[in-house]
Formats: structure tokens, sequence, C-alpha cells
């Protein structure tokens, strides 16, 4: 498999930068902030917890609480990993054999499709720029052959916020359903979305051949906890996943389980947080970007903490990205970071990420530098 581009970028500037405006997780909580919201139980628990192994599939407590995250969903149909990019490797490896075809949405969170193209032929289907990303139901129907084992799909998308409508995401489900296809459905962003209505179900809520993707990195702000899941109604495909993790993370760490049910028992308190703070930095983008319309062209994402801009300066989006994190200290992810091996990606868009306090600073001290650059 080709490097991953965005943690090779990340790896080099993540740690150094000031103003990290490419952040994909919303505002991260502390220890502290964490225990404070936890029960006396609970907060016991974790004081008196042992640091030994933990069950394979997860804190039967833990999977209890992720249970209740679901319509349909039981303890004994999720599986914990250590983040979401375990799941995603696992879950591709165990599903898929070079017999196989697989189907992706491109632009994506590039292990959906790095992982899957090593083990089998791969088709993309693109998000259309020109129709603020919308997905073309029909082109993805058209994409299907008959070895195909797996769509992939991920809504809110990363990177551009795109939430696909209910009526294509039913056509996905119907489609798959016909076929006895696979449907991965990445919902790591679900829960920010900026008006309600526009979220959609979790996949496997709603299809017997869904695996739905979730972790505590993004909507919860907990990346630093490692603790992803899938959910899964196939109790074979689970088991198989189980016996692929023995040779990775081969269970979870225990402080990080009892952290993360602390977590989802205060879920609401802190995506009331998190959604506030979206909010205010998405008033604070709109308003920077109005000033700056002859450079960016903003449209708001519909959901999750992070978008994809068309940057139109003269020296492009790469040579821009690259002067703002030397000479500013802001960083964003210019679109090489995104470079498909199945699709061409619009060479000339950006990420932003807006989950995190520190946003407004950012932008003041990307305004001061693009006045004293301006031409």
């Amino acid at each position: 498999m080709r490097d991953f581009a965005l943690e090779v970028y990340f790896s080099r500037w993540e740690f150094k930068v000031r103003y990290n405006l490419a952040g994909s997780d919303a505002q991260n909580l502390r220890v502290g902030e964490v225990l404070a919201l936890a029960s006396a139980a609970d907060r016991a628990a974790f004081e008196q917890l042992s640091l030994g192994y933990t069950e394979t599939f997860g804190a039967p407590a833990l999977r209890a609480v992720i249970a209740q995250t679901y319509e349909t969903v039981t303890p004994e149909q999720l599986l914990c990993f250590a983040g979401a990019e375990e799941a995603i490797y696992v879950l591709n490896r165990v599903l898929l054999g070079p017999d196989d075809h697989a189907i992706v949405v491109t632009p994506n969170y590039q292990a959906a499709e790095t992982v899957p193209l090593s083990v089998c032929d791969v088709t993309g289907v693109p998000l259309d720029a020109e129709q603020s990303w919308d997905l073309d139901v029909e082109r993805l129907r058209a994409a299907i052959r008959p070895n195909t084992r797996l769509i992939s799909i991920n809504f809110p998308n990363n990177p551009t916020g795109k939430i696909s409508s209910r009526a294509a995401f039913d056509a996905i489900i119907d489609m798959c359903r016909a076929r006895g296809i696979w449907l991965f459905s990445d919902e790591v962003y679900r829960l920010l979305e900026r008006d309600e209505r526009l979220r959609l179900p979790q996949a496997v809520d709603l299809y017997e051949r869904a695996i739905s993707l979730n972790v505590m990195s993004k909507a919860y702000g907990l990346p630093g906890l490692r603790i992803g899941w899938l959910a899964c109604k196939n109790q074979e495909l689970l088991v198989r996943c189980e016996r692929y993790k023995h040779y990775l993370s081969i269970c979870n760490a225990a402080p990080s389980e009892q952290l993360a049910l602390i977590a989802l028992k205060a879920r609401e308190h802190i995506l009331a947080r998190n959604r506030a703070i979206v909010r205010d930095n998405i008033a604070a983008l709109q308003a920077f970007f109005a000033d700056y319309s002859h450079l960016f062209d903003w449209r708001e994402p519909d959901g999750g903490c992070v978008g994809f801009i068309h940057y139109k300066g003269p020296e492009g989006v790469e040579a821009f990205t690259q002067r703002l994190v030397e000479e500013a200290g802001v960083l964003f992810l210019p679109a090489s970071i995104y470079r498909s091996e199945l699709n061409e990606v619009p060479d000339n868009f950006l990420r932003v990420g807006f989950g995190r306090l520190h946003v407004p600073e950012g932008l003041a001290v990307l305004r001061d530098w693009l006045e004293r650059n301006a031409r």
C-alpha cells in the first residue's frame, strides 16, 4: 500500500504548528473533564481499574452503552477496535478476496480505498464538486459488477462534509439488498450536522448486510482514547474480524474503555458542547471567507467538522498551504492529500477543520498574513 498521505503530512506538521485549521476532530476533552461527568460508581471503577488485558470484543459494559446509540443493535453485534483506522483495515481485509470487486465514494479518507485496493479490484464513484458534492446514485449503480461484494460510503463525508439525501441513501441500500452486496457505512461524523433534518439513519439499523463504523475521535472529541467500533448483525463476520484483531491490537486499553463508557453516558452534554463550537466556528468562517471571496469559494458543509474549499489564488493551493504553514504556523490540508488512484480529485481545494476552539484565533493570524502578503 502507498504511504498514507494525510498521516505523513500530519506527522510533519500537526504538533509543530500553533493553529491546526485542518483538524478533523471536535474540541478535545481532558481526562479530568471526562471524569467530572462520571457517576460516583463509574469514577470509582476507573480509579480501581486493573491494568490487565481486556476482552477482545470490548468491555461488556462499554458495548452495552454503545448499543444504546443505535435503534436495533445489541451489545453482541458490536466489536471494538483501537480507533476507526484499525476497524477499516480489518473489515476490508476480512470481507474482500482477490476475486471480489469493491466500490468506494471519492474523495475519501484514504484507507477507504487504499486498503481494498491492496486486495481486489476497486471502482471509485466521485462526488460532484460542481453539484455541491452530490453523489450520482445512477453512476454508483452502473459501477456494480457481478462480483461486487462491497460498497463503501462516508456521510458526512471527509473531506467535503457532504451528506447524501435520504432518498439517495435509501436507494443505495435498495441496490445493495437486491444483489446481496455488503454496505460499509463510515458514520464517524454523524451527530454534527448543521441541520438535524439532514441526519441520516445508521445503516446497520436499516439493512441486514450493513456494517456501521463509529469512533470516539470525531463528534465526541476524544481521539486520544483510540476507541472505535463496528456494528454488524452478521455474527460470523464479526467473529472473523475479531480473529484478525488478534494479530493487531489484540484488545483495547482498559482506561480508554472506561473513559469512553463515561463519555457515552454523558454524550448529550458533550455533543451539545461540540455542536455549539462548530456552529460558532462556521459563523466565524463565513465572515472571514466573505472578506476574501476573491481567494476562497466557501460553501457551508452539511455536517461534520471539516470542509473542502476551493482556493482561487494564482500560485495554487499547494504553494499557498506550504507558505502559510511555514511562515504563519497555520495548517490546512492541500488537495494532494486527497489524491485518489480511482478518480480525479480537484487539485485546487484545501481541507479546513472547524471543530476546535482556536479557529477564530487562527483565522485572525491568517487574516494578518494575507494582508501582509497582499499583492
